[in-house]
């Protein structure tokens, strides 16, 4: 795929390149088990997860989990959120999560659910040395207003929901591009491109100068896939169609 000077990335037998990518990948879930199998993937370099996937997997105490999750994983990043609304108490749950491992990275969300910027927030927790991943990030404004209260030397992650903004029928691509245009005067703030749709954005988000892609376990499952014959898959597919035909006994 072709946008604004970016080119595909390709091995020279036409596939894509898995070895030669620098974005780092983060896995995206709640499952303890999941995530300790996927640390042993050199391919994983942090991960992250939210209270919509914390309850989905069934976990009540949310700090029990962290703590269980951090010292299983002592040296990934690991992204946690707060779930207040309040400005105030958001502030605090920051505080207290961050001091539950110093590769903790504490999730904010853009906005509360009344659409206010939690901008303030997030330049009172940077200037505490906080390393925020501000989630739930869409638009361009919301990106621009960011650039100016993160720190150009502390780490920061910008995560900007590429999947859905596709979901809405935009080209998540050049989006993304100008949102990296955007952070280029604060160099320690990460671009991450978030809520991936399949196994393609991770090269995009590359391509486009994305630092970071969160990718949960279903495109994770299709990393098997990268450099494999187009040849031998479509014979898979065919071979898939027959024995299910056979097996379901069809007749005409």
């Amino acid at each position: 795929m072709q946008c604004l000077g970016v080119s595909s990335k390709v091995a020279p037998d036409g596939m894509t390149n898995l070895s030669s990518l620098k974005i780092h990948i983060y896995a995206d879930g709640a499952e303890i088990s999941g995530i300790l199998e996927l640390a042993k993937n050199p391919l994983i370099k942090g991960f992250t997860t939210n209270p919509t996937l914390m309850h989905k997997a069934g976990i009540t105490d949310y700090e029990k989990f962290a703590r269980d999750l951090l010292q299983n994983i002592p040296s990934h990043p690991v992204s946690l959120e707060v779930f207040a609304d309040d400005f105030a108490e958001m502030r605090r749950q920051a505080l207290i999560i961050a001091g539950w491992g110093k590769n903790v990275n504490v999730k904010i969300p853009i906005t509360n659910t009344k659409g206010q910027s939690s901008t303030s927030l997030i330049a009172d927790l940077v200037k505490e040395g906080i390393i925020v991943n501000v989630t739930a990030v869409m638009t361009l404004q919301q990106v621009e207003e960011l650039s100016q209260v993160v720190s150009p030397s502390l780490t920061s992650i910008v995560s900007v929901f590429a999947g859905r903004i596709a979901d809405t029928g935009v080209d998540p691509v050049p989006h993304m591009a100008k949102c990296r245009d955007l952070l280029k005067d604060v160099p320690a703030a990460q671009l991450l491109w978030a809520s991936p749709r399949e196994l393609l954005n991770i090269f995009q988000a590359e391509e486009v100068g994305c630092q970071i892609i969160t990718v949960t376990n279903d495109v994770l499952a299709k990393l098997k896939l990268i450099g494999k014959s187009l040849d031998a898959y479509s014979l898979e597919t065919v071979e898939m169609f027959r024995r299910d035909a056979l097996a379901a006994s069809y007749i005409v």
